[in-house]
């Protein structure tokens, strides 16, 4: 009985795509260019001011290594800086734990297709593309301790933006009004995208509305959760168009986005100050920022 044998046959060779010049100028460019740009803008600057901020510097003078000096006056005999640390910090919790989560609740109501859904959301994005400083300026209006429209309602006499113990929470209600429109698309962009087997098979198991978003629908969402995180956290962080149009950050409306201004730009100029701020401001935002993603990497890993 005859065997037949078989002789393996050699495996194809992948082929391996060559790039032209061409491509490889094309590809260079478009990696090349948006990187230098990005080391240019952002963490060229960052990095300037974390070096600055160790120095004594009036952008005229020599440049004087002064150690931490500058930090050690900022928490010592700065008056302002933990009224503004304060603030900023109210800012972001505000904007965290109220305005982003109404943010998230208009974008599943208006993702359940009611009727009139385009009129809403144009009507809710609406601020979003109005700029702080104009918000700040219609808010002024509507505040107005005279002529201003709440007054006006409500038959009170209010002064909202002057009074330091009101003025804040007044400007918070300008600013999260801006602010749930622009994580109301971001959401509703993400929940468009979840694949509606997942709700239908969720549906099926028995699980209720409430428990299909909050154990289903949600943790799809993670990718647009992290994007939420760090835009609220830099719109808590870095506001200061808003209130500079209202007070010029003063009686009750400091913060360290208005500090770092007066210091680097103001008549008294302090590059090296104002810079110990900014670091400052800069750290508090990766806190938040590095400790969601760090404890979102994990739960991933442990999966």
């Amino acid at each position: 009985m005859s065997t037949l044998t078989h002789k393996a046959r050699p495996a194809r060779a992948r082929k391996v795509r060559r790039y032209s010049t061409a491509d490889r100028v094309v590809l260079t460019l478009m990696l090349g260019v948006p990187a230098l740009v990005v080391l240019a803008f952002v963490w060229g600057p960052a990095l300037g001011s974390v070096f600055l901020s160790f120095t004594r510097w009036n952008g005229v003078t020599a440049i004087q290594p002064v150690g931490f000096q500058n930090y050690e006056q900022i928490a010592t005999i700065y008056p302002p800086f933990w009224p503004a640390l304060r603030n900023n910090v109210i800012w972001l919790l505000v904007l965290a734990l109220i305005a982003t989560p109404l943010g998230l609740f208009l974008a599943v109501l208006l993702d359940k297709n009611i009727r009139g859904t385009r009129v809403y959301q144009s009507v809710f994005y609406l601020p979003v593309v109005l700029s702080l400083a104009l918000v700040g300026f219609i808010w002024t209006l509507l505040y107005s301790q005279d002529q201003g429209l709440i007054n006006q309602l409500s038959g009170a006499n209010v002064n909202w933006l002057g009074n330091s113990d009101v003025n804040l929470w007044a400007v918070l209600v300008a600013a999260s009004w801006r602010h749930v429109g622009y994580i109301m698309v971001l959401y509703l962009a993400g929940l468009k995208g979840v694949d509606p087997s997942i709700k239908e098979a969720a549906s099926i198991d028995g699980a209720n509305q409430r428990q299909t978003f909050f154990r289903v629908i949600f943790p799809v969402l993670k990718p647009i959760n992290v994007i939420v995180l760090v835009v609220t956290v830099i719109e808590g962080l870095r506001a200061f168009d808003i209130v500079y149009i209202i007070n010029k950050g003063t009686n009750g409306l400091e913060l360290l986005s208005v500090l770092i201004t007066n210091n680097i730009i103001g008549e008294a100029s302090r590059i090296g100050f104002g810079s110990a701020i900014a670091v400052i401001l800069l750290v508090i935002s990766l806190v938040f920022i590095v400790t969601y993603l760090v404890q979102t990497f994990k739960k991933e890993g442990a999966r």
